[in-house]
């Protein structure tokens, strides 16, 4: 356990403008990270981390705080909480990302907890939003010293780090006619308020309600959030909502690398999914929003 005294020792200092936290950042590189709600960082103490020495606190920075949803799709800041995400109006491209929000740990922790730290959170495998917005094709806005930089969210996952640089400035969402989202979690006692599995599932349909394209995405199973985009083909061409819902469930449990922890063992991660993915697909077929 960490001591409070590793704690008194960190400093704190405030950026007002993405330049001013990058070039903080980059100056102590490591030694330092972004704060914002900070509801993972005070939850290192149980995981036995230590802090680090300087947190920027990015919280008075306008810029990270829009949330814009356009025609074309959302551009949402990092420092958007999940209870403005959890407040948007019922969009069929954006629900994944709206139903994750509000689904995720309790009011509390929702009115403080950002898009930013949730991704950053490299070790926070339950983190709602990573994999709703995976489903949702998502891209990542980066700021450092170079300048700014946009890429898809799964490729920026795997080298993502919650200290120095790049910082998270945005995530950007598309919005296309015809699509339609869902996500679906599980949570047992022993997890408390989070997912021990979750399904993150996007469908663009057809005038006919027939599927035409899919993108299914796994929350909480493994270590990092993932797409299972060659399951979810079987989807296509298919109306959604339909039998192979269930079967995609079968073959995204034998193809992930389910983890084990004091929450849940894998088998019993993979055995839901089926469940999952089906009632993600019936809620879109229905039409229905949470």
């Amino acid at each position: 356990m960490i001591g409070s005294t590793a704690w008194d020792d960190a400093n704190v200092v405030a950026a007002t403008s993405v330049q001013e936290a990058v070039a903080t950042l980059e100056r102590l590189g490591e030694r330092a990270a972004p704060l914002a709600g900070g509801t993972w960082i005070m939850r290192a103490p149980s995981r036995r981390e230590q802090p680090c020495a300087t947190y920027v606190d990015v919280r008075a920075i306008d810029e990270l705080s829009v949330l814009d949803v356009a025609e074309d799709g959302a551009r949402v800041g990092a420092g958007v909480t999940h209870q403005r995400l959890a407040a948007l109006a019922p969009d069929g491209s954006l629900d994944v990302v709206r139903e994750a929000a509000a689904a995720s740990a309790f009011p509390a922790v929702r009115s403080v907890a950002t898009v930013g730290g949730n991704i950053a959170a490299a070790d926070f495998a339950e983190a709602d939003l990573v994999p709703a917005l995976l489903a949702a094709d998502a891209r990542v806005e980066l700021a450092s010293g170079d300048g700014r930089s946009v890429e898809p969210l799964a490729d920026y996952l795997p080298r993502r780090t919650a200290s120095g640089t790049p910082l998270i400035a945005a995530v950007v969402v598309p919005r296309a006619a015809g699509r339609r989202s869902a996500y679906e979690r599980l949570t047992i006692r022993a997890g408390g308020e989070y997912a021990v599995a979750a399904v993150a599932l996007s469908l663009d349909l057809d005038d006919d309600g027939v599927v035409v394209a899919a993108r299914l995405a796994l929350g909480a199973v493994e270590a990092t959030a993932r797409r299972f985009d060659a399951e979810a083909q079987a989807l296509v061409g298919e109306r959604a909502g339909a039998g192979p819902a269930r079967a995609v469930g079968e073959a995204v449990g034998s193809a992930c690398a389910a983890r084990d922890d004091d929450a849940a063992p894998a088998w019993y991660r993979r055995t839901v999914l089926p469940v999952l993915v089906e009632r993600a697909a019936a809620r879109i077929a229905a039409g229905g929003a949470a």
